[in-house]
């Protein structure tokens, strides 16, 4: 409890980052008004209250997850947020969705259908079997950063560790890949793929949100990475990356950084 409790604490604290690329994202999809939507792996809801707020007060976003305490922390910000009504959230697996065919107009995934080690077109495949003939399966997850300017070398090193190429591990083949989705879309049936990647940015100077969030996201994104990085490296990362270092990296006045999200939208044939 306390380990899922303090993530779910990081993804609070980081959402400033996200949150205006993820409404971009939203926002390009043009859903129409009053449809209904499923997110899955909706984690607290973040997205699925965005959605709800897209399609209006006639809409309605339904939001799964396996963690019951994810979905209760969803209901209470949805609660908050005041539109509770137009969002709802149950136990369920992205594997299995527990729905009939042909319930929503659309079904979202963020940073978790697709990505993550495994088949993908089994998933796909089911899930394109819960959306209405005409409606749009939608994938989209984290794609690329730039966290750590000015040292790209070390940034490489930790991006190739097993936190840093989470959830990929080595020996994965290629086509297993996020960035290889519309491969999966194709051999699912759906041939009309579209894809969007949405960037957010940041500069000094940093706001205090902004500086909470961008250090909360640095420590959640190399985790545990001291074993697999040599002594020189594992000596920059404590000097840049950990907030209590004289010389932490979000200090320096012309800090710049930046990050993107990869969107893959299909509409599922009749």
């Amino acid at each position: 409890m306390t380990d899922t409790n303090t993530y779910i604490q990081k993804l609070a604290v980081t959402n400033p980052l996200p949150e205006p690329v993820m409404r971009r994202a939203i926002h390009a999809l043009n859903l129409p008004p009053g449809s209904h939507g499923l997110d899955v792996g909706c984690g607290i809801g973040l997205q699925a209250i965005m959605f709800a707020e897209a399609v209006g007060p006639a809409g309605h976003v339904t939001g799964i997850d396996l963690s019951p305490e994810f979905l209760d922390c969803a209901r209470s910000i949805a609660e908050k947020a005041g539109i509770s009504e137009q969002v709802s959230f149950r136990e369920g697996d992205m594997n299995n969705p527990p729905f009939d065919d042909d319930t929503f107009d659309w079904v979202w995934s963020a940073n978790c259908a697709g990505y993550a080690p495994g088949e993908p077109l089994s998933l796909l495949k089911k899930l394109a079997r819960v959306v209405k003939p005409g409606g749009s399966v939608i994938i989209l997850a984290w794609s690329s950063q730039q966290l750590l300017p000015g040292y790209p070398v070390l940034e490489a090193h930790l991006n190739a560790t097993s936190s840093g190429i989470a959830p990929f591990v080595e020996g994965t083949a290629p086509e297993l890949h996020f960035s290889r989705m519309m491969g999966w879309f194709r051999r699912a049936g759906m041939e009309k793929v579209t894809v969007r990647t949405f960037a957010g940015d940041v500069c000094a100077p940093l706001s205090d949100e902004i500086r909470s969030a961008f250090t909360a996201l640095i420590e959640m994104r190399w985790v545990d990475v001291g074993a697999e990085l040599s002594e020189e490296d594992w000596a920059e990362y404590q000097r840049l990356c950990l907030a209590e270092s004289p010389e932490f990296i979000l200090d320096l006045p012309d800090y710049y950084a930046f990050f993107t999200y990869s969107m893959f939208r299909e509409r599922v044939v009749g």
